[in-house]
């Protein structure tokens, strides 16, 4: 264990990133970063990182905002879920705390929106509480070197990483240990193309020894991606334009984009658009409309393939849904929504 941390931190010491947070003790700054780096690459992360201290420079300042400013703040990163737990974990902090971090693991995993990875990483960067962080590097990592044959996601995999990563970590210097076992996975280690003929441990590594550093980790269950169609209206008014808050169910929670069609079929485009017109007392010869190209969008559950139809006219809405809200065009950029709309609205169709 010792000789592994020694090399392990040495490696780190020599080929760390320089990233703001790591000169950080502010358990708020710790807990900002390490949600926004969830499903997330560091060069994209760093800019958002910045970008919410400068809006919500503390705790106080994150909870007293609207989760559409947060998530407004947000687009572009996907996985909103992680924004309104983030608000909603910042309002408890708050709320129970005075706006102070409970100040050691035991404490931070009580806090709703907080999982064990988290609450070991502010315990050990914060506090240098001996808590081992468990993320996809280091899972990488440890199955990799000491040769981990259970699944990853199955009960005895876990439970062998778990274990192995409390063996592992080094009690003297738990903060540089964890952001070095992270770091080594993300720049050395890596899910292809790892750099095993220069690696501190390929002489040890079981992975490297039996040819098969491609078979770590193991991994039993497959994610089951969907389809989803999605047909967009962009109804366009000389002044304003409808826009729908999406519910608390099913993807983009809580974000806006247009009133629109979802089914799990390619649908007939040209029926969808009479029979839109025609519940909104709509004539095409008063309308200019005109169809995107196909828009492609990956999901971690979903592929979803988007159209969007933009209907240009001087009619109102006869009959707009209840989630539907009509907005001043010169407002739209204030409103959080999906990567896939953003993108529509730049005129990016890739």
């Amino acid at each position: 264990m010792k000789d592994f941390s020694r090399k392990l931190i040495g490696w780190y010491e020599t080929h760390r990133r320089d990233l703001p947070w790591r000169q950080t003790t502010n358990p708020y700054h710790i807990w900002l970063s390490e949600v926004i780096l969830q499903q997330t690459r560091v060069d994209q992360g760093l800019s958002y990182y910045l970008k919410f201290l400068k809006l919500f420079p503390t705790v106080h300042d994150l909870a007293g905002s609207s989760e559409d400013q947060v998530l407004k703040a947000w687009q572009g990163l996907g996985y909103y879920s992680r924004a309104r737990n983030l608000h909603h974990t910042a309002q408890l902090v708050v709320e129970h705390g005075q706006g102070l971090f409970p100040m050691n693991y035991d404490g931070l995993i009580k806090l709703k929106g907080i999982g064990p990875y988290t609450a070991a990483a502010i315990a050990s960067f914060a506090y240098n509480e001996k808590k081992p962080v468990i993320d996809g590097n280091v899972v990488r990592v440890l199955s990799r070197i000491y040769g981990i044959e259970h699944a990853i996601d199955s009960k005895e995999g876990k439970n062998a990483i778990s274990q192995l990563a409390e063996e592992m970590i080094d009690p003297r210097n738990p903060a540089s240990y964890n952001q070095a076992i992270m770091e080594f996975g993300a720049l050395h280690c890596t899910p292809r193309l790892p750099q095993c003929d220069s690696c501190p441990f390929h002489s040890s590594c079981f992975a490297f020894a039996k040819k098969r550093v491609s078979d770590f980790p193991f991994k039993k269950k497959k994610t089951r991606v969907k389809n989803l169609w999605i047909t967009y209206f962009h109804i366009d008014e000389p002044r304003y334009v409808w826009i729908r808050k999406r519910g608390l169910d099913g993807i983009w929670k809580g974000l806006y984009d247009f009133p629109g069609i979802e089914s799990e079929s390619e649908p007939d485009l040209g029926l969808q658009l009479t029979e839109f017109l025609k519940s909104q007392a709509l004539k095409k010869r008063d309308c200019v409309i005109s169809s995107s190209e196909p828009y492609l969008h990956i999901l971690t559950h979903r592929r979803i393939h988007a159209r969007f139809i933009h209907i240009k006219t001087k009619s109102k809405m006869s009959n707009p849904l209840s989630d539907w809200i009509r907005i001043a065009k010169t407002n739209l950029s204030q409103y959080g929504v999906p990567r896939l709309v953003e993108k529509y609205l730049a005129g990016d169709s890739r």
